[in-house]
């Protein structure tokens, strides 16, 4: 080709080529044996240019390739690259691969377990690292110049998505940012965001997966297409467009019609008969395939190794058994020993006694076959196992929870969804698109497979239409979290002054969407209040004034609602009055609710007052009874299972060795339960004569509705209806005013309200950090202000290291779930006391956080400190054997560990911010020695 150019072409040409390769892109091409596509030379391009990049692509794309070309740059320019990750299982991951590539002496790694080679040109860090060493204005950040932020999308998290706005705000500006994100569909809007905040930012979205993706539905032994191509020419993907495949349309439709019954009585016998044993014969080929089946037709149809995303941490384990009981063997003898051999080397450093309380031999076996559970629960050594073992190909089936897909590089040829509904902490939720897309985009390895495959299981009222929009809507918005925290106050006040910080605050991204929605809202009102012009006209009565006829009968209803809402308010408190009557062993007759029936009082429950999710001190929101239902079940109630008052009908004897834990404690006790009273009737309860037929405001405003002129009008109902339509559509407007109101600097004035607070209790005196204050910007977390006042009013003087673990356990741990059964075991003496203290001292900060409107529903403020780790922290900062501790705690060794790494986090912050002089820090250094051991100290990961 070059035969055919004229001389000044292939000048040019070369000149180009030349050009080309005096780029530091070129010599970073060279090291990997692929070709890079196009949107990551785009983004490389535009970072060798001196622009901040935010590349938006979708999982297992290669956008990390961007983030170590910023690594390639900075260690060209002789300068400094933070590569940073949410988690500290990715920080790891990364940590290996650079070191693969440059060498130990030039990467190092800091999480909140492991710091190596911290001064390191390139180091890798978890992005809560980054954001306390930008408040302490760390000396490692000069020479500073790029940082990546991995999974950028983080920020939408609800519980740590902050920190990621907080890294961003505060980063110096010579430092370019390397944004990598998930597809998201507002990705121009983020760009626009960080153009403003970091300055010149190229955006770089891709759509592209490298591997193709098909998504499947297993119903019974057939594998369906979700999508059938359709085109004018009939070849499909050319200008084709995609359609739900009409077979899983009709399957369906045939599932979900209405089953034939015997009820018709004008059908004959026979026929009826027919007719079932024809749907008999459709429905026989439609059923929900158990796991083992699944492996196997994945395994007959070449697409292993795949994961199957359950979710839940027991449905996992249970999957496993599962396949183990059906025979499953998806490894030869020589990959069992090659796993054996891994296996054995990984796990040396656990000590024999603990093998066997992790359930090591079973894991073993599991793996061996080639089948393994992935979540939180398991110890952070076995899930690297785990995933060692997968990208290695020794394990084919991974069940796991929607943790995996956090990031972790772990691809599979397929991806198998069992359900479409998953518990969001609240309530059982469909998954959002954004959710199956980050699922489902672990299929398809690159450079391994050539397609990647979906399977959703067939399940009972399926919709292929609504399955078919959860994968075709590849992406979801980013939406901001971010919340300002009483740390972030005073690290902000201490560096900017209270001025400043505010207008740094109000440069945020949730500002910014927050100022965007409102140019919207505003048109809304504009248009509501064209739409009340014409309701007005429409209501018009010409017999009088329409408009004071509507607010007659709006006081008649209002008067009427209050008088029932005091009738029920009245019933409320009679129904607490008869539950704090009650006694262990009255038998009652829970009348409503999940758990109505006969019941046995285990314990009446505490006195009316603040709400206490954990019931270890004083706070309390009424009576609730723990109860022992003719059902077996033990289980706390609350006032709205009892909307009337409740007696007992008879009373019972409690064993002393009764044991709410124990199945069979509870199935004897149930019995004779049934036995002494299952023959009661409870008695009726009376309803009360309705205040509204005596009451004399309700007798007027009847009278002057009928007095009225419109009362009279033929028209008068349809004359209502628009005014009804009126008024709510006045009520929205006003509503819409409040949101405009409410969103105008809205960021700036809730970091007003945490200062005035802060004001309040001496951490803050105007632009000044108090002592309290600087000690209070040492203490990262959720109860922050907990854990500095608890060290101001010397809570934790004298605290033995184990007490101390005890009392600082409950700064960090969260239940999963409220706790029905009993209140939490506590450590006696001391260490209950200080508990105790810590209680009451939230209950105070509450109330004032009340007081200043401080809003623990939009995530600022102090939530309730949980007591329910800390028997587990003191037992095992006391030396006590991890069999013993797992086994009163019942909780799974991996949260276990994940807890304790946590609990040494906030005891080195406690040790730090502690005054010279105190116990406190000295033994909080003792409490993380006897807590770092075993299975916490060999875990790498937390």
């Amino acid at each position: 080709m070059t035969d055919d150019m004229s001389p000044a072409e292939r000048y040019a040409a070369a000149r180009l080529r030349a050009a080309d390769l005096a780029t530091a892109l070129a010599p970073f091409r060279e090291m990997y044996d692929f070709e890079l596509d196009p949107f990551q030379i785009e983004a490389c391009e535009a970072l060798e240019a001196g622009k901040g990049v935010l590349v938006a692509a979708p999982t297992g794309s290669g956008k990390t390739i961007v983030g170590e070309f910023a690594v390639h740059l900075a260690l060209t320019q002789g300068r400094k690259c933070f590569y940073t990750t949410p988690i500290k299982a990715l920080s790891n991951q990364k940590y290996s691969d650079l070191v693969k590539r440059y060498g130990a002496d030039k990467v190092g790694l800091l999480t909140g377990d492991n710091s190596v080679n911290s001064e390191a040109p390139v180091v890798v860090m978890t992005t809560e690292v980054l954001r306390n060493m930008l408040y302490a204005g760390s000396q490692s950040l000069i020479g500073l110049g790029y940082v990546v932020m991995d999974e950028v999308h983080y920020l939408s998290d609800r519980f740590r998505g902050a920190v990621w706005e907080e890294v961003i705000i505060h980063l110096p500006e010579s430092v370019t940012l390397v944004s990598l994100s998930a597809t998201v569909s507002n990705a121009e809007e983020f760009g626009d965001w960080l153009d403003t905040v970091r300055g010149d930012t190229e955006v770089i979205v891709s759509e592209h997966r490298p591997v193709p993706l098909w998504q499947h539905v297993l119903a019974g032994r057939r594998m369906y297409d979700l999508f059938e191509e359709r085109g004018a020419s009939g070849s499909g993907k050319s200008g084709g467009r995609r359609e739900v495949n009409p077979d899983l349309v009709r399957l369906a439709r045939m599932e979900n019609s209405r089953p034939f019954g015997g009820r018709d009585r004008r059908r004959g016998k026979n026929l009826r008969e027919a007719d079932r044993e024809r749907e008999r014969r459709q429905r026989s080929r439609i059923w929900t395939p158990s796991r083992a089946e699944v492996i196997e037709r994945l395994d007959a149809d070449g697409l292993l190794p795949a994961i199957t995303f359950i979710f839940s941490r027991a449905g996992c384990e249970a999957a496993v058994q599962q396949c183990l009981y059906a025979g499953l063997r998806l490894n030869d003898d020589a990959a069992r020993a090659r796993v054996r051999s891994i296996v054995e080397e990984r796990t040396a450093a656990i000590p024999d006694e603990d093998l066997h309380v992790l359930g090591y031999f079973e894991w073993l076996e599991a793996l061996e076959r080639g089948i393994a559970a992935h979540h939180a629960g398991m110890l952070p050594t076995f899930k690297e196992v785990v995933e060692e073992l997968f990208v290695k190909g020794l394990v084919k089936a991974v069940f796991a929870t929607e943790t995996l897909a956090l990031g972790i590089n772990m691809p599979a040829r397929s991806v198998v969804l069992e359900k479409l509904v998953k518990w969001n902490g609240e309530q059982h939720a469909d998954i959002t698109p954004g959710e199956y897309t980050q699922l489902t985009g672990r299929a398809g390895r690159r450079g391994i497979d050539v397609e990647g495959h979906a399977v959703v299981l067939w399940q009972r009222a399926m919709d292929p239409g609504g399955l078919a929009g959860l994968a075709g809507t590849r992406t979801y918005p980013l939406r901001s979290s971010f919340k300002p925290s009483y740390n972030m106050a005073v690290n902000l006040v201490s560096q900017f002054g209270r001025h400043r910080s505010r207008e740094l605050l109000e440069t945020s991204f949730a500002q910014f969407q927050a100022d965007k929605s409102v140019v919207g809202i505003s048109r809304q009102v504009q248009k509501n209040e064209e739409g009340m012009e014409g309701y007005r006209a429409s209501m018009t009565c010409h017999l009088g004034d329409f408009g004071a006829y509507m607010r007659l009968r709006r006081e008649l209803k209002d008067r009427e609602t209050e008088l029932a809402k005091q009738g029920a308010t009245q019933r409320r408190v009679a129904a607490a009055a008869a539950l704090e009557k009650l006694k262990p062993g009255d038998v009652i007759h829970v009348p409503t609710g999940k758990y109505a029936g006969l019941a046995l009082v285990l314990d009446p429950g505490l006195a009316a007052g603040r709400t206490d999710r954990h019931r270890g001190f004083e706070h309390h929101d009424g009576p609730r009874p723990l109860v022992l239902t003719a059902e077996r079940q033990v289980k706390r109630l609350a006032a709205i299972d009892f909307p009337v008052p409740v007696e007992a009908l008879e009373r019972m004897r409690i064993p002393k060795s009764f044991n709410p834990r124990s199945p069979q404690s509870r199935r004897d006790l149930a019995s004779a339960l049934r036995t002494k009273a299952g023959h009661i009737e409870p008695g009726r309860h009376r309803k009360k004569r309705s205040e509204a037929a005596d009451d004399t405001e309700i007798l007027r405003l009847r009278t002057a509705i009928r007095a009225h002129p419109c009362h009279g009008c033929d028209e008068r109902e349809d004359h209502a209806r628009w005014a009804e339509r009126y008024d709510r559509l006045q009520r929205d407007t006003r509503q819409l005013e409040r949101r405009i109101e409410g969103r105008t600097n809205t960021i700036a004035r809730t970091f007003d309200r945490i200062c005035a607070l802060l004001t309040d209790l001496g951490y803050l005196r105007g632009d000044e950090v108090t002592e309290d204050g600087r000690r209070l910007s040492r203490l990262y977390g959720e109860l922050d202000l907990l854990a500095s006042e608890c060290l101001r009013d010397g809570v934790w003087e004298g605290l033995r290291p184990a007490e101390l673990a005890a009392c600082a356990s409950a700064l960090v741990y969260e239940a999963r779930a409220a706790d029905d059964a009993m209140p939490p075991k506590l450590p006696t003496g001391d260490a209950k006391r200080a508990l105790g203290e810590m209680v009451r001292i939230w209950g105070r900060l509450d109330a004032l956080e009340e007081e200043h409107k401080i809003n623990q529903a939009e995530g600022v403020g102090q939530r309730e400190p949980d007591l329910g780790f800390a028997w587990a922290a003191y037992r095992w900062a006391s030396g006590h054997g991890l069999d013993e501790v797992l086994r009163e705690i019942e909780m799974p060794a991996g949260d276990f560990v994940r807890w304790c790494k946590q609990l040494i986090d906030v005891l080195g912050q406690i040790a730090a911010a502690a005054p010279p002089s105190s116990t406190v820090a000295r033994n909080a250094r003792r409490a993380v020695d006897g807590l770092l051991r075993g299975v916490v100290a060999y875990s790498s990961v937390g």
